[in-house]
């Protein structure tokens, strides 16, 4: 665990000190507000419940954006830089790299949800919020920015462009929600396994305040399948 927890403060040293961390967070920032402020708050008028299930609808999207162009760069930027050798030749084990570098970018992107918290705090200012809507919601992003964040790292450890880890990492995450359409224009037995692939149908519940053990199972699930994954390719690497 320590060589994981070092690895995950290099990395999230590194977001720190260069300025394309804070450029994606600052400009899916300003989509997440302007989204809010364009649909969650305009129209008709709308319970605070309502216009606070929006928000974070808006933000689920904004939030799986923002974590495909975190990971493009966690193990495509080494390779492209030639510098995984010299992770290959330290003492520590695959998943140890890809479980820190993981870290480093869920910490990173904890950063962008707590800049989004000033929309809850608007409607808790202006009308009455249920905190426990708000903490699931914001439980539900994090583990949906969690799971977006794992595919994106398997997606970067395919390939040496950061460009093309963005694209095949968006492609399985694009996948994982066109799976809630395809539920709904099939039949069974179909349509219940697209449920259970869809990753926007697992995260609809939190949305509403919701809090179910089978929908955190699901995060769990897929964040562990992809960064296995991730292991695998490195150690598939590791002995070409």
């Amino acid at each position: 665990m320590r060589n994981v927890m070092l690895i995950a403060r290099r990395e999230l040293a590194a977001y720190l000190k260069t300025m394309s961390g804070y450029l994606i967070i600052a400009g899916v920032l300003f989509v997440d507000g302007l989204f809010f402020n364009a649909f969650a708050m305009a129209g008709a008028a709308k319970k605070s419940s309502e216009v606070l299930g929006d928000f974070f609808y808006y933000s689920s999207g904004s939030t799986m954006f923002c974590a495909v162009l975190l990971s493009m760069r966690l193990l495509a930027e080494e390779r492209q830089a030639g510098t995984l050798a010299l992770l290959y030749s330290s003492p520590v084990k695959d998943g140890e790299i890809v479980l820190g570098k993981f870290l480093s970018a869920l910490a990173f992107l904890s950063v962008f949800l707590a800049a989004t918290a000033y929309m809850p705090a608007l409607l808790m200012a202006y009308g009455t919020v249920s905190l426990g809507h708000v903490a699931a919601g914001y439980l539900g992003l994090f583990l949906l920015g969690g799971a977006t964040l794992a595919v994106g790292t398997f997606g970067s450890s395919l390939t040496k462009s950061q460009v093309l880890a963005a694209i095949l990492s968006g492609c399985m995450v694009v996948s994982l929600v066109i799976c809630w359409l395809l539920a709904h224009v099939t039949e069974r037995p179909l349509a219940e396994v697209f449920t259970s692939l869809a990753i926007y149908g697992h995260f609809k519940p939190f949305e509403q305040g919701l809090l179910h053990l089978k929908h955190v199972a699901y995060f769990l699930l897929v964040t562990y399948v992809a960064l296995f994954g991730a292991t695998r390719v490195l150690e598939a690497r590791r002995w070409r």
